[in-house]
């Protein structure tokens, strides 16, 4: 009998002590992605990119891959352009001196 009350203690001990004393691995957090320098503005068919570095270079494509806007060695903070085409969603992609371009899907309506 007494080992029966010392088996069961000791089972229940270890038990408590394992679930205690495990460490579960610690849980990632996604990476943050940096804020984006620049903000994309629409009014209708017009497209304004404001920024707070001077954009290098930017482009803008349909979703279904035709190129409308592509400009080069633009140095300014503010572009603007206006959509010639009937489509509804483009990417666009900032181009800023020594960083990777930034892409982002847009809509206008």
């Amino acid at each position: 009998m007494m080992r029966s009350v010392t088996r069961r203690f000791m089972t229940i001990a270890t038990s408590v002590l394992l679930s205690v004393c495990t460490i579960a691995q610690p849980v990632d957090e996604p990476a943050k992605k940096p804020a984006k320098p620049y903000q994309v503005l629409t009014s209708g068919k017009q497209v304004t990119v404001k920024s707070i570095k001077n954009i290098k270079s930017i482009m803008v494509w349909t979703a279904s891959g035709h190129r409308i806007v592509e400009q080069r060695n633009l140095n300014t903070s503010l572009y603007s352009f206006a959509i010639t085409v009937n489509e509804r969603i483009f990417y666009l992609m900032i181009q800023y001196e020594g960083l990777k371009p930034f892409t982002e899907k847009i809509g206008i309506r």
